[in-house]
């Protein structure tokens, strides 16, 4: 390769490289697998070793990949959270221990998994966690305090604890965590998150620390960044000390020659599938700190440590069917039934071919050998068609619902939809959605109850719930007169609810919570809103075209406006929601809510702030006007206090509205 040409791909890479660092560190949107990045920032490397004269200051082989993002406060490492260099062969780990032998050489390794979530510090004081933060560009991170203590695995004071201690750990959403993140996001036909990394990584950043907490994140601490008053001499004493603290670590082995480490990371990798967490690899790190300390770091990686990445598994299996789901809008989402293979620890015979145009652009027929992959996800995809077999068959999507047999029809999105909307298929997923949280908040409706409902014939719309006696509850599958008491309280209980709430609960496509509510502060009642136009609806500030015609579109229907008449036959109250005043006593001011008040739940003492002009957010930062507290007040207490920001009681809360 001449001079020229490599200065043209070395371009031509970075700019590869730049664009996939920011979706998968700022957006958590990754569009290629781990491996493949490595193998782009493995081709840029050679090149600036080969010509020198390329190398920039700011390559992407300089640094970590991430940045502090603009919606937490940044925090600078005192400590750079440094990135591992990466090793795809055996061969290449031997090259690593030459190189540290020259300067150890009596060196013993920790080898220990490589876990595929977020990295993070975590900062102790006299034992208390007092701020959290991610990693960023290795240099300045997030503030993400309040979203990491939601995690109940992290231990939020520590007893014997030094003065001061920094741990470094990864969060990482289990298996099991994501599988339920997916299948409640397939529920409600919202994009579902591509593997649990992503999933980690985006619930770590929200700025509302409740969809954290519903998450259900884990931590392993594998780390002392600084600690005080305390003396480790080597990574297993570290381990060892972390462990005796609380924290959670993983497992680990201490070898003293690089063949005995490449045994060890072979048989992590062969037990991935086993464990209740992803891994892409496997770390070996010098035991010794005074070799650690000799060995030194170079701009971006610590000398003394190496990541092996295990290459993303790939299988191909015979493509034996394909199944039609039906979901809660409508939607037919075709679904492959393939002949059972063994994939990254787990048996895999079905994955989603996600739509007709999916299937056509790559010619997937049955009977077709398909390749398919979990290169670090948990769900399957299907990546090609490897062989058509000499009996395979074009799939025909379906033009009738299998549900129902009503006709279907494409739209803009590519996506293929039943137009009944008294679907069965249809109707048991949108009344799973309808008693949802954040819609009806019907605790105890769960998926097993309303099929239970539905197959008994007592449930054929959300209206039928609120005429479901206790008796009729108690008759199902022997439940406890109890239960069904408190069933029927937690209905009634839902009647009260605000008109948003009634809105986000029908379903209505590209409608959700944020826009509920953004519509139900325009319009007071439901029956203003179908009396309005697309042209109203689009004046609401943050709606769109899309928006605006979907909402005429569902309350034109006939359909609609006898659903809404049964609902308020039945009670629904409908409230609307409490006006902001204009010019109030909080006009202009951020609230953060902490801790537990003494006549008033946070979410009440929330509406009062709204009520009366100010806005609340969830975490504390230097834009924070006051922070409300009260009893078991955690780390936003302790921030507003090292911030200087004004700390009020309900009392003087109370004070401050009634001027």
């Amino acid at each position: 390769m001449t001079i020229t040409e490599a200065k043209r791909r070395a371009a031509e890479l970075t700019k590869l490289i730049e664009y996939h660092n920011d979706l998968y560190y700022n957006r958590d949107e990754p569009e290629i697998s781990d491996f493949e990045y490595d193998r782009l920032l493995r081709e840029l490397e050679n090149l600036e070793e080969e010509f020198p004269s390329l190398k920039r200051p700011d390559s992407p082989t300089n640094r970590v990949g991430g940045s502090a993002g603009e919606k937490f406060s940044p925090v600078t490492h005192a400590v750079p959270m440094e990135s591992l260099h990466d090793s795809f062969s055996h061969d290449e780990l031997r090259d690593f221990d030459r190189r540290v032998r020259e300067v150890a050489p009596d060196v013993s390794y920790v080898v220990e998994p490589k876990f595929d979530g977020l990295s993070v510090s975590c900062e102790y004081r006299n034992g208390v966690f007092v701020r959290g933060s991610t990693r960023g560009d290795g240099t300045t991170g997030e503030d993400v305090t309040d979203n990491l203590m939601t995690i109940r695995s992290l231990p939020k004071r520590l007893a014997d604890a030094p003065p001061y201690l920094e741990v470094r750990g990864e969060v990482y959403m289990s298996f099991a965590s994501f599988e339920a993140l997916v299948r409640r996001q397939e529920e409600n036909e919202e994009k579902p998150a591509k593997n649990p990394r992503n999933a980690a990584a985006g619930s770590l950043r929200q700025k509302n620390a409740e969809i954290t907490a519903e998450r259900q994140l884990d931590i392993f601490v594998f780390n002392i960044q600084q600690v005080e008053g305390v003396t480790l001499s080597s990574h297993r004493d570290s381990l060892s000390y972390l462990k005796k603290l609380g924290f959670p670590t993983a497992f680990y082995r201490v070898y003293d020659n690089i063949e005995d480490v490449i045994l060890e990371i072979e048989r992590i990798g062969e037990n991935r599938g086993s464990y209740g967490y992803a891994i892409d690899g496997a770390v070996v790190k010098v035991d010794s700190f005074a070799a650690r300390e000799a060995l030194g770091s170079t701009a971006k990686y610590p000398k003394w440590a190496e990541a092996y990445k295990y290459p993303p598994e790939e299988k191909s299996t015979r493509l034996l069917d394909i199944e039609i789901n039906v979901g809660r809008t409508g939607v037919l989402t075709p679904v492959g039934v393939f002949e059972p293979v063994l994939l990254a620890g787990t048996t895999v015979s079905r994955a989603t071919l996600h739509n007709r145009d999916f299937i056509e652009e790559r010619g997937i027929c049955i009977g077709d050998t398909v390749l398919i992959r979990k290169a670090g996800e948990i769900i399957p995809e299907v990546l090609s068609v490897t062989e058509h077999s000499d009996d395979a068959r074009p799939y025909v999507f379906p033009s009738v619902c299998p549900s129902c047999g009503s006709p279907v029809s494409q739209d803009d999105e590519a996506a293929v939809r039943c137009t009944n909307t008294d679907c069965p298929a249809q109707l048991m997923r949108h009344l799973i959605h309808f008693v949802s949280r954040d819609a009806m908040d019907i605790d105890g409706l769960g998926p097993a109850v309303l099929r239970q409902l539905s197959d008994a014939g007592l449930v054929r719309s959300p209206a039928d719930l609120y005429r479901l006696s206790a008796e009729e509850i108690t008759a199902l599958d022997r439940k406890a007169e109890k239960s069904a008491q408190n069933l029927r309280a937690a209905i009634e209980r839902s009647k009260q609810n605000e008109l948003y709430r009634l809105v986000f609960a029908l379903g209505i496509r590209n409608i959700g919570l944020k826009a509920a509510k953004l519509l139900c502060e325009r319009f007071a009642t439901v029956d203003d809103i179908m009396a309005a136009s697309a042209e109203d609806f689009a004046k609401i500030e943050g709606f769109g075209k899309i928006m605006a015609d979907s909402l005429e579109n569902y309350f034109s229907l006939e359909s609609t406006r006898e659903l809404i008449a049964q609902l308020k036959a039945v009670g629904l109250q409908m409230k609307p929601s409490p006006q902001k005043r204009s010019g109030g006593p909080l006009e202009g001011k951020t609230f953060v809510l902490t801790g537990t008040l003494p006549t008033m739940t946070r979410a009440e003492a929330g509406r009062l702030i709204e009520q009366n002009g100010g806005k609340t957010s969830s975490s504390v930062s230097k834009k924070t006007s006051f922070v409300l507290a009260g009893e078991d007040a955690g780390s936003k207490l302790t921030k507003a206090q090292t911030l200087g920001i004004t700390v009020l009681s309900e009392e003087e809360f109370l004070k401050m509205i009634n001027g």
